[in-house]
């Protein structure tokens, strides 16, 4: 049977030294495209605020809350929270901090409706416990190996990572308790903790086929014993074998994701490039790799919408046969919670069909 997200027709035009057409053809579709993309971005910004169907007009935050749950119970657009506590671009990027315990109220009275804190008495010990625990934007357990461990690698960065040379008593393979040792780690400290991974699948870009970087096998993590070129690791904590060639990285601890959720300003469009755990599908809190990063204006907390590619299909009319490119479909949100310079991880927010690779992602 033909899946129905595959092109049924595609449509080729001449090429040649005596055929300049097809390339100002391909660039003008790319700036109308940018153009169409940019166009409905600004709409969507400048859409005025639905409020969700049982919107409350005052909601107490709970311990497991999140940003986006929040919104979701205000507002149609999780991802217009900081439209609905009317936040500049540099509270965007540093919003208030929701805590349990606090009461947010739904003022309905202007042109627009606005979310605001209401002002409650707190009893000390109770007021330092919530500081303590302020809530993330997206569910922090769903991302949380994502943000420590790396498991997608930059073409560029296994250049200058630091790899494993030798292992001790000149054995093939190093578990737990082995001694490894390891150049390229420079300004090293002692006890220092890195992370040992072996490059994997490589990620390329569905629709210019550039090898944008590799999926990492994470190995397990080793200290620095003794500094130097090469350096001398212990491997504290393998969850496989490690050998020579594979790379490290040094362990950071993961922040928790407190971003509010918003749309970029600009007009993107990428891809779908891998979704993390699967083969070709995923869903609702998969994480997926898209082809676009800090170098594309990406930051953490972005929102991108997720669309089913517009197939291509053929029909004939009075004896003629024409080609026709279905439009594309919107289905589904991503959140951006780690970007790379070419490269992002997003979660699933929400997707009314299965995610694929290469479907397009954009500025909702």
């Amino acid at each position: 049977m033909h899946n129905p997200r595959k092109p049924l027709c595609i449509f080729h035009l001449p090429a040649g030294k005596g055929h300049p057409m097809p390339r100002i053809i391909s660039a003008l579709l790319i700036a109308f495209s940018s153009a169409a993309i940019a166009t409905s971005a600004w709409a969507e910004a400048t859409k005025p605020l639905q409020l969700a169907p049982d919107a409350p007009d005052r909601y107490t935050v709970v311990p497991g809350d999140t940003l986006w749950d929040i919104s979701a119970r205000f507002i149609k657009d999780p991802y217009r929270w900081p439209d609905l506590w009317r936040l500049n671009t540099e509270q965007v990027k540093n919003p208030h901090r929701i805590y349990p315990g606090q009461v947010l109220v739904l003022d309905r009275s202007g042109a627009e409706p606005q979310l605001a804190l209401e002002t409650v008495r707190m009893v000390p010990r109770q007021y330092d416990t919530q500081l303590s625990q302020a809530i993330p934007a997206i569910p922090q357990k769903a991302i949380e190996p994502f943000l420590a461990k790396p498991l997608v690698i930059e073409a560029n960065a296994l250049d200058s990572a630091p790899r494993v040379i030798a292992l001790e008593d000149n054995r093939l393979l190093a578990a737990t308790g082995s001694k490894i040792y390891v150049t390229g780690l420079g300004d090293a400290k002692a006890q220092q903790s890195y992370q040992v991974y072996r490059p994997g699948k490589k990620l390329a870009d569905p629709v210019t086929k550039e090898v944008l970087g590799y999926e990492a096998l994470f190995l397990g993590t080793a200290k620095v014993s003794r500094k130097g070129d090469p350096a001398i690791l212990l491997v504290s904590n393998a969850v496989a074998e490690i050998g020579k060639g594979d790379h490290l990285v040094a362990t950071t601890e993961p922040d928790v994701v407190s971003f509010a959720p918003h749309a970029p300003q600009q007009a993107i469009d990428g891809r779908v490039m891998s979704i993390l755990g699967a083969l070709t599908q995923g869903g609702p809190r998969s994480i997926v790799t898209l082809t676009r990063g800090k170098k594309d204006g990406l930051e953490n907390g972005h929102v991108l919408a997720l669309y089913q590619a517009g197939r291509e299909v053929t029909d004939r009319f009075k004896d003629k046969k024409q080609t026709f490119k279905l439009p594309d479909e919107r289905y589904g949100l991503v959140f951006v919670f780690r970007t790379f310079d070419r490269i992002s991880y997003a979660l699933v927010m929400n997707a009314s069909q299965e995610v694929e690779i290469g479907d397009p992602v954009r500025t909702p």
